[in-house]
């Protein structure tokens, strides 16, 4: 992210867009101005930015030269990203994001302070999926203004559809998985693939190419890279989102288990455990009441079931194949070098 001053760049292009939005916003009514507060808190208080970055090396790499309204182009992603995330913590009831209330929690703050008509907890859900739906708007917005020509523009459409349309499918995905109780490993990758492996690394990459006009070998490296990476990164998240900390991670620690998210960790240690370590997964997993105590028995049964090991083994694979494929074509070399930068902090990280 530091190289070619991304991140600052980035963050420049979200935050002169998001100006222009608020002048919008707040010509309409003066009621707006917290939905231009907190969008720009959530859009510009946080966030890794890997998006952007696999859409900007991905461009480098296939010989694209450097410029602004590529940036541009390619921060409207933080937009689909915000997007996810705001309806994702509704789904879940999720309290916190990056250490800060949930989007859904700030309203509801917001009607408890002013005093308003009407429940609370209503106005917040509300809230949020319309500011999740309008950073969704947004995303389409910035990406066509960036400056970009229309024959570039149109090359990417289809890449930057297919992208919300998966993410939105795999978060059905994600909830049904939930309630159908299906704890196998074959739709807890499904999962993974179509929630945040396909958005978060092969669609960013297939953005860049098509900002760059590719050729056919690159755009099928980048998917053969993409799709292992970016479920590599999902199965870093989901060990996270049991064994991370809250003060590294934003969010209290275990919340996936007492969402009861049916993840790769999760299924395979169904897989492995005997009859009383499965009966006590199914009794804590999601239980929103799960205390500490609860939270580190489901722990030990994931690890002493060698779910932990396993997945840190399928994620270590998946990273290799994902190199392998990338080094299997031409790229420049500068480009190349930063998606291998990017790939290990994707599947290294602490957060």
């Amino acid at each position: 992210m530091d190289q070619a001053g991304l991140r600052t760049r980035v963050d420049s292009a979200l935050a002169a867009f998001l100006a222009r939005r608020r002048e919008q916003l707040t010509t309409i009514d003066e009621a707006l101005v917290p939905i231009a507060d907190a969008i720009e808190k959530f859009v510009l208080g946080g966030g890794k930015r890997l998006r952007p970055a696999f859409a900007y090396w991905g461009y480098r790499a296939a010989g694209g030269v450097d410029r602004d309204e590529v940036v541009a182009g390619a921060a409207a992603l933080e937009f689909v990203q915000a997007s996810a995330l705001m309806h994702d913590d509704v789904m879940d009831a999720s309290d916190t994001r990056r250490g800060e209330p949930a989007v859904h929690r700030r309203f509801e703050s917001l009607h408890r302070r002013s005093k308003w008509l009407g429940e609370p907890t209503g106005f917040g859900t509300a809230s949020a999926i319309l500011l999740g739906d309008l950073c969704l708007v947004w995303s389409d917005q910035l990406l066509h203004t960036s400056g970009l020509d229309p024959q570039t523009l149109a090359r990417a459409r289809g890449v930057f559809d297919d992208m919300r349309t998966e993410v939105t499918v795999g978060q059905y995905l994600d909830i049904h998985t939930q309630v159908a109780g299906d704890t196998s490993l074959q739709r807890a990758g499904l999962v993974a693939r179509y929630k945040s492996a396909k958005y978060t690394v092969e669609r960013p990459l297939l953005l860049g190419a098509a900002f760059a006009d590719a050729p056919a070998e690159i755009i099928r490296a980048y998917s053969a890279f993409g799709l292992p990476l970016g479920e590599a990164f999902q199965l870093r998240d989901d060990v996270l989102g049991v064994f991370g900390h809250s003060a590294v991670t934003g969010k209290p620690a275990g919340d996936d288990l007492r969402e009861g998210k049916r993840t790769y960790l999760v299924a395979a240690a169904f897989e492995a455990a005997d009859e009383q370590q499965a009966r006590q997964l199914r009794e804590g997993l999601g239980d929103p009441h799960l205390d500490e105590a609860g939270i580190r028995r489901l722990r030990d049964i994931i690890t002493a079931t060698g779910a932990l090991d396993r997945t840190e083994e399928r994620i270590a694979e998946l990273t290799r194949s994902a190199l392998a494929a990338l080094d299997a074509v031409s790229l420049q070399p500068e480009g190349a070098e930063a998606l291998r930068q990017l790939a290990a902090a994707a599947t290294h990280r602490l957060t």
